[in-house]
Protein backbone atom coordinates (compact mmCIF):
# COMPACT_ATOMS: atom_id res chain seq x y z
CA UNK A 1 0.00 0.00 0.00
CA UNK A 2 3.00 2.62 1.01
CA UNK A 3 4.59 2.21 -2.28
CA UNK A 4 0.84 2.48 -4.26
CA UNK A 5 0.82 5.36 -2.32
CA UNK A 6 4.20 6.77 -3.17
CA UNK A 7 3.72 5.99 -6.99
CA UNK A 8 0.81 7.70 -7.05
CA UNK A 9 2.14 11.34 -5.70
CA UNK A 10 5.20 11.00 -7.95
CA UNK A 11 3.02 10.50 -10.73
CA UNK A 12 0.74 13.52 -9.41
CA UNK A 13 4.01 15.81 -8.97
CA UNK A 14 4.70 14.80 -13.06
CA UNK A 15 1.55 15.56 -13.96
CA UNK A 16 1.37 18.99 -12.41
CA UNK A 17 5.38 19.82 -13.52
CA UNK A 18 4.90 19.76 -17.05
CA UNK A 19 7.48 22.25 -18.88
CA UNK A 20 5.58 25.25 -19.41
CA UNK A 21 6.69 27.67 -22.56
CA UNK A 22 9.14 30.11 -21.51
CA UNK A 23 8.34 33.77 -22.80
CA UNK A 24 10.94 36.29 -22.78
CA UNK A 25 9.00 39.55 -21.49
CA UNK A 26 9.70 42.21 -24.45
CA UNK A 27 12.76 39.74 -25.49
CA UNK A 28 15.61 39.38 -23.06
CA UNK A 29 14.65 42.77 -22.01
CA UNK A 30 17.05 42.79 -19.28
CA UNK A 31 20.10 42.23 -21.42
CA UNK A 32 18.68 44.40 -24.38
CA UNK A 33 16.18 47.29 -24.41
CA UNK A 34 12.86 45.97 -24.33
CA UNK A 35 10.40 45.51 -27.39
CA UNK A 36 13.59 46.19 -30.23
CA UNK A 37 14.80 43.62 -32.49
CA UNK A 38 17.95 43.30 -30.86
CA UNK A 39 15.92 42.16 -27.07
CA UNK A 40 14.12 40.01 -30.06
CA UNK A 41 17.16 38.27 -31.15
CA UNK A 42 18.86 37.72 -28.01
CA UNK A 43 15.69 35.99 -26.51
CA UNK A 44 15.81 33.48 -29.25
CA UNK A 45 19.55 33.16 -28.47
CA UNK A 46 19.01 32.27 -24.71
CA UNK A 47 16.58 29.44 -25.62
CA UNK A 48 13.79 31.09 -25.53
CA UNK A 49 10.14 29.12 -26.45
CA UNK A 50 8.56 32.42 -27.42
CA UNK A 51 8.71 35.93 -27.03
CA UNK A 52 6.45 38.87 -25.97
CA UNK A 53 6.09 41.82 -27.62
CA UNK A 54 3.47 44.91 -27.37
CA UNK A 55 1.95 46.52 -30.19
CA UNK A 56 0.78 49.92 -30.93
CA UNK A 57 -1.40 51.46 -34.40
CA UNK A 58 0.79 54.64 -35.50
CA UNK A 59 -1.09 57.29 -37.35
CA UNK A 60 -0.50 56.40 -40.59
CA UNK A 61 -1.89 52.64 -40.02
CA UNK A 62 1.71 51.19 -39.22
CA UNK A 63 1.98 48.39 -36.31
CA UNK A 64 5.08 49.10 -33.97
CA UNK A 65 6.57 47.73 -31.61
CA UNK A 66 6.33 49.71 -28.13
CA UNK A 67 4.96 49.35 -24.39
CA UNK A 68 3.75 52.68 -23.66
CA UNK A 69 1.17 54.93 -25.32
CA UNK A 70 4.18 57.55 -26.02
CA UNK A 71 7.82 57.57 -26.22
CA UNK A 72 8.85 59.45 -22.93
CA UNK A 73 10.29 56.52 -21.55
CA UNK A 74 12.59 54.69 -24.27
CA UNK A 75 13.38 58.18 -25.75
CA UNK A 76 15.19 61.48 -25.77
CA UNK A 77 11.98 63.07 -27.39
CA UNK A 78 8.35 62.37 -26.19
CA UNK A 79 6.20 60.88 -29.08
CA UNK A 80 2.27 59.96 -29.04
CA UNK A 81 2.24 56.93 -31.12
CA UNK A 82 -1.11 57.11 -32.27
CA UNK A 83 -0.95 61.09 -33.28
CA UNK A 84 2.77 60.19 -35.08
CA UNK A 85 3.36 58.44 -37.98
CA UNK A 86 5.60 55.70 -39.13
CA UNK A 87 8.67 58.29 -40.20
CA UNK A 88 8.40 60.16 -37.25
CA UNK A 89 8.78 57.72 -34.92
CA UNK A 90 11.57 55.88 -36.99
CA UNK A 91 13.83 58.76 -36.15
CA UNK A 92 13.79 57.90 -32.75
CA UNK A 93 16.88 56.01 -30.96
CA UNK A 94 15.17 53.62 -28.73
CA UNK A 95 18.86 51.66 -27.64
CA UNK A 96 21.26 54.70 -26.28
CA UNK A 97 19.14 55.25 -22.95
CA UNK A 98 19.52 51.80 -22.15
CA UNK A 99 23.24 51.77 -23.14
CA UNK A 100 26.01 53.34 -25.46
CA UNK A 101 26.63 49.95 -27.48
CA UNK A 102 22.48 49.82 -28.07
CA UNK A 103 22.81 53.28 -29.92
CA UNK A 104 21.13 53.67 -33.37
CA UNK A 105 18.22 50.98 -32.16
CA UNK A 106 14.97 51.90 -34.07
CA UNK A 107 11.21 51.64 -32.73
CA UNK A 108 10.10 47.67 -35.21
CA UNK A 109 7.20 47.33 -37.30
CA UNK A 110 5.61 44.00 -36.24
CA UNK A 111 6.77 42.62 -39.48
CA UNK A 112 10.22 43.13 -38.76
CA UNK A 113 9.46 41.08 -34.91
CA UNK A 114 7.70 38.43 -37.41
CA UNK A 115 11.10 38.37 -38.92
CA UNK A 116 13.28 37.01 -36.09
CA UNK A 117 10.95 34.08 -34.85
CA UNK A 118 12.26 30.58 -35.91
CA UNK A 119 10.55 28.83 -38.49
CA UNK A 120 9.96 26.05 -36.34
CA UNK A 121 8.00 25.55 -33.17
CA UNK A 122 8.64 28.87 -31.73
CA UNK A 123 6.06 31.06 -31.09
CA UNK A 124 5.14 35.41 -30.63
CA UNK A 125 2.71 36.37 -27.81
CA UNK A 126 1.31 39.59 -29.84
CA UNK A 127 0.16 42.26 -26.97
CA UNK A 128 -2.58 44.46 -28.50
CA UNK A 129 -1.72 47.91 -26.55
CA UNK A 130 -4.41 49.77 -28.21
CA UNK A 131 -8.26 49.01 -29.35
CA UNK A 132 -9.32 46.85 -31.98
CA UNK A 133 -8.77 49.34 -34.50
CA UNK A 134 -5.55 47.41 -34.77
CA UNK A 135 -7.58 43.84 -35.58
CA UNK A 136 -7.89 43.87 -40.01
CA UNK A 137 -4.10 45.65 -40.10
CA UNK A 138 -2.67 43.00 -37.50
CA UNK A 139 -4.11 39.70 -39.65
CA UNK A 140 -3.33 41.40 -42.69
CA UNK A 141 0.75 41.53 -41.42
CA UNK A 142 0.07 37.73 -39.95
CA UNK A 143 -0.67 36.69 -43.13
CA UNK A 144 2.25 37.90 -44.75
CA UNK A 145 4.64 36.95 -42.00
CA UNK A 146 4.51 33.25 -42.83
CA UNK A 147 3.89 32.29 -39.47
CA UNK A 148 2.17 28.73 -38.46
CA UNK A 149 -1.87 29.32 -37.00
CA UNK A 150 0.40 27.51 -34.03
CA UNK A 151 3.03 30.40 -33.64
CA UNK A 152 0.81 33.09 -33.21
CA UNK A 153 -1.03 34.15 -29.86
CA UNK A 154 -2.81 37.25 -28.79
CA UNK A 155 -3.08 38.68 -25.43
CA UNK A 156 -4.65 42.01 -23.97
CA UNK A 157 -5.85 43.44 -21.24
CA UNK A 158 -8.58 45.01 -23.04
CA UNK A 159 -11.31 41.98 -23.17
CA UNK A 160 -13.02 43.69 -25.85
CA UNK A 161 -9.98 43.40 -28.18
CA UNK A 162 -10.05 39.41 -27.34
CA UNK A 163 -13.66 39.14 -28.27
CA UNK A 164 -13.01 40.97 -31.26
CA UNK A 165 -10.25 39.08 -32.48
CA UNK A 166 -11.98 35.71 -31.61
CA UNK A 167 -15.01 36.46 -33.90
CA UNK A 168 -12.16 37.71 -36.86
CA UNK A 169 -9.75 34.67 -36.38
CA UNK A 170 -10.77 32.18 -33.70
CA UNK A 171 -8.32 30.07 -35.41
CA UNK A 172 -5.74 32.04 -33.06
CA UNK A 173 -5.41 31.40 -29.45
CA UNK A 174 -6.33 34.37 -27.20
CA UNK A 175 -6.06 35.17 -23.65
CA UNK A 176 -7.12 37.91 -21.41
CA UNK A 177 -4.83 39.39 -19.38
CA UNK A 178 -5.28 40.82 -15.88
CA UNK A 179 -3.51 41.49 -12.97
CA UNK A 180 -4.48 40.23 -9.27
CA UNK A 181 -5.42 41.76 -6.06
CA UNK A 182 -6.66 41.00 -3.08
CA UNK A 183 -9.77 42.21 -1.69
CA UNK A 184 -10.37 43.25 2.02
CA UNK A 185 -11.48 39.94 3.28
CA UNK A 186 -7.93 38.70 1.58
CA UNK A 187 -10.20 37.48 -1.70
CA UNK A 188 -8.48 37.26 -4.90
CA UNK A 189 -9.70 40.56 -7.23
CA UNK A 190 -10.76 39.77 -10.34
CA UNK A 191 -12.49 36.65 -8.67
CA UNK A 192 -12.75 33.12 -9.96
CA UNK A 193 -16.46 33.97 -10.57
CA UNK A 194 -15.25 36.91 -12.87
CA UNK A 195 -12.40 35.61 -14.46
CA UNK A 196 -14.58 32.55 -15.58
CA UNK A 197 -17.76 34.52 -17.02
CA UNK A 198 -15.79 37.03 -18.67
CA UNK A 199 -13.56 34.19 -20.35
CA UNK A 200 -16.75 32.79 -21.52
CA UNK A 201 -18.47 35.85 -22.87
CA UNK A 202 -14.92 36.50 -24.90
CA UNK A 203 -14.53 33.07 -25.92
CA UNK A 204 -11.33 33.42 -24.71
CA UNK A 205 -8.94 30.63 -24.66
CA UNK A 206 -7.90 31.26 -21.22
CA UNK A 207 -6.08 33.83 -18.81
CA UNK A 208 -2.72 35.19 -18.14
CA UNK A 209 -2.09 36.78 -14.33
CA UNK A 210 0.49 38.34 -12.82
CA UNK A 211 2.40 36.00 -10.52
CA UNK A 212 1.36 37.53 -7.13
CA UNK A 213 -2.09 36.97 -5.24
CA UNK A 214 -2.92 33.61 -7.52
CA UNK A 215 -2.91 30.45 -5.47
CA UNK A 216 -3.05 26.77 -7.18
CA UNK A 217 -6.35 26.10 -6.26
CA UNK A 218 -7.62 29.01 -8.50
CA UNK A 219 -5.59 27.88 -11.11
CA UNK A 220 -6.70 24.35 -11.10
CA UNK A 221 -10.05 25.34 -11.35
CA UNK A 222 -9.91 27.34 -14.33
CA UNK A 223 -7.82 24.42 -15.97
CA UNK A 224 -10.61 22.29 -14.75
CA UNK A 225 -13.10 24.11 -16.76
CA UNK A 226 -10.56 24.03 -19.84
CA UNK A 227 -9.02 27.14 -20.00
CA UNK A 228 -5.27 27.30 -20.15
CA UNK A 229 -3.31 29.49 -17.60
CA UNK A 230 -0.20 31.70 -17.95
CA UNK A 231 1.51 33.59 -15.52
CA UNK A 232 3.68 37.04 -15.89
CA UNK A 233 6.43 38.45 -14.75
CA UNK A 234 8.49 35.70 -13.07
CA UNK A 235 12.11 36.07 -13.04
CA UNK A 236 12.76 33.78 -9.70
CA UNK A 237 13.80 30.12 -10.19
CA UNK A 238 11.85 29.30 -6.81
CA UNK A 239 8.87 31.19 -8.23
CA UNK A 240 9.00 29.66 -11.79
CA UNK A 241 8.94 26.47 -10.18
CA UNK A 242 5.74 26.99 -8.20
CA UNK A 243 3.92 28.26 -11.37
CA UNK A 244 5.40 25.01 -13.46
CA UNK A 245 3.59 22.68 -10.32
CA UNK A 246 0.38 24.47 -10.35
CA UNK A 247 0.30 23.64 -14.31
CA UNK A 248 1.25 26.86 -15.81
CA UNK A 249 0.88 26.50 -19.64
CA UNK A 250 3.67 29.80 -19.90
CA UNK A 251 6.15 31.98 -17.59
CA UNK A 252 6.66 34.93 -19.68
CA UNK A 253 10.27 36.89 -17.93
CA UNK A 254 12.92 39.37 -17.89
CA UNK A 255 15.81 36.34 -18.12
CA UNK A 256 14.27 33.56 -20.38
CA UNK A 257 18.34 32.15 -20.01
CA UNK A 258 17.86 31.84 -16.17
CA UNK A 259 14.23 30.47 -16.07
CA UNK A 260 14.78 28.26 -18.87
CA UNK A 261 17.76 26.62 -17.34
CA UNK A 262 16.48 26.38 -13.59
CA UNK A 263 12.50 24.76 -15.49
CA UNK A 264 15.10 22.12 -17.41
CA UNK A 265 16.97 20.81 -13.61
Amino acid sequence: MIKIVATLLLLSFWVDAKTPAIVAHRGASQDAPENTIPAFKLAWEQGADAIEGDFFLTKDNHIVCIHDPNTKKVATRNLEIKKSTLAELRTLDVGVKYADHFKGTSIPLISEVFATVPAQKKMIYIEIKCGTEIIPPLLKEIGRSGLKQKQIVIISFNHKVIEAMKIKAPQYKAFWLSGMERDRSGKPNPSLETVLSTLKKINADGFSSHHRHIDKKFIRELIDKGYEYHVWTVDDAKTAARFQQWGATSITTNVPAHIQKSIAK
